[in-house]
């Protein structure tokens, strides 16, 4: 029989933030495939010091040139990155059923 209990895990992450919104590296999920940096349109991602879970280094911003476009989070393999714009409002959803 399988042993159906939860495990809650702590994350090692580390958000970073500037006036337009937060980056947030989950260390734990990045595998260090550059991705994230090779795709960066102001080339503000680089390696750090914390290592990934294949033991690869890992990413960080240097958020004052982040313009929080979410390319990185985009291209990104696993569900490593995290980007939040400050003020985005989500967009209305509309109602296009005929007769409405």
């Amino acid at each position: 029989m399988g042993n159906n209990q939860q495990t809650n895990r702590d994350w090692k992450q580390e958000t970073y933030e500037n006036e337009k919104g937060t980056f947030t590296v989950f260390f734990d999920l990045c595998k260090g495939c550059g991705l994230c940096i090779e795709k960066c349109p102001t080339q503000v991602i680089s390696w750090s010091e914390n290592l990934g879970f294949m033991g690869t280094p890992a990413i960080m911003p240097r958020m004052e040139g982040c313009i929080v476009c979410g390319m990185c989070e985009l291209v990104c393999p696993e569900p490593a990155i995290s980007i939040i714009k400050k003020g985005k409002k989500p967009t209305p959803i509309q109602d296009n059923t005929p007769g409405k």
